[in-house]
């Protein structure tokens, strides 16, 4: 059995968090460097210019690339041949989530409760989800989430009777109904399957997946590219001022459902995409 220290893992979340709020995947650089080449707006090219300008001023000199420094939300695989030293692993986390928020100054923004609203002031508690996995291994992954691309989500329990093209028009609906609320350009996560509760988190966790990367079923893949082209031809483009880059990517994964059940969640995701993992 392997002892994974918890002040390792302190010292861990606290450099994901300072690295994920300040630094862009190159990738997803990349994706918006060639939407601005392919589109024909020129204010939307100019505003793609500007979101990659302000990611380079931003990983180059260490600062947040959004004031939103977001939501902490971790996803920890821990392997089953491995044990956490004390406090534990909640405790570690929190721990490393407050050491980033002092030492960057990130903004604070989570509240202690939902109607009282008083802050915590230093972003935790973080939000985590925990998966067993073989080995003797601790995976995290940091996603810091911003609330305006959180906020404008959405979740429907579908029938298997609806039709694909019904679940098609909800997701191309929910995003036209945040506009520009969330950001654009989006990645957009979709979680098909499993029942109220875990399709979002589904959602959220193919936000996860490689920005490039396609569905490995044929028939999922197809459906990601045919969502992605009915997005864009929506207008609402950069910032929600127009174009035709509204999203660069959507995400499916998917989860085995009741018979009598069709649970589709969309889980939208700004252009500052932060998330990234470090193995233990």
């Amino acid at each position: 059995m392997r002892k994974i220290s918890a002040d390792k893992i302190s010292q861990t979340v606290e450099s994901l968090c300072l690295h994920t709020v300040c630094h862009l995947d190159e990738e997803l650089i990349g994706m918006l460097t060639e939407s601005r080449r392919n589109e024909d707006s020129p204010l939307a090219r100019e505003i793609l210019g500007q979101i990659i300008e302000n990611a380079r001023i931003a990983g180059e000199q260490s600062i947040p690339s959004c004031q939103d420094t977001g939501t902490p939300v971790f996803f920890i695989e821990l392997g089953r041949e491995a044990v956490i030293a004390d406090p534990g692993l909640r405790e570690a986390v929190d721990r490393g989530v407050r050491r980033a928020c002092r030492a960057a100054y990130l903004r604070a923004s989570i509240v202690a409760d939902p109607f009282r609203r008083e802050n915590t002031g230093d972003n935790t508690p973080a939000i985590i989800h925990f998966f067993p996995a073989d080995g003797d291994r601790l995976s995290i992954t940091l996603m810091a989430k911003g609330a305006g691309s959180e906020n404008m989500s959405a979740l429907k329990m579908f029938t298997p009777a609806d039709e694909r093209e019904e679940i098609m028009n909800f997701i191309v609906g929910v995003v036209k109904e945040a506009g520009p609320n969330p950001c654009p350009p989006l990645i957009v996560g979709i979680g098909l399957g499993g029942n109220f509760e875990e399709a979002p988190l589904l959602a959220k966790r193919a936000l996860l997946r490689p920005f490039r990367e396609e569905h490995p079923d044929p028939f999922y893949a197809r459906m990601e590219r045919d969502l992605v082209k009915r997005i864009n031809q929506t207008g609402i483009g950069p910032a929600g001022l127009g174009g035709k880059t509204t999203c660069l990517n959507c995400h499916i994964l998917t989860a085995p459902c009741h018979i009598a059940s069709l649970p589709v969640a969309v889980n939208l995701q700004c252009h500052a995409a932060r998330h990234k993992t470090a193995l233990l």
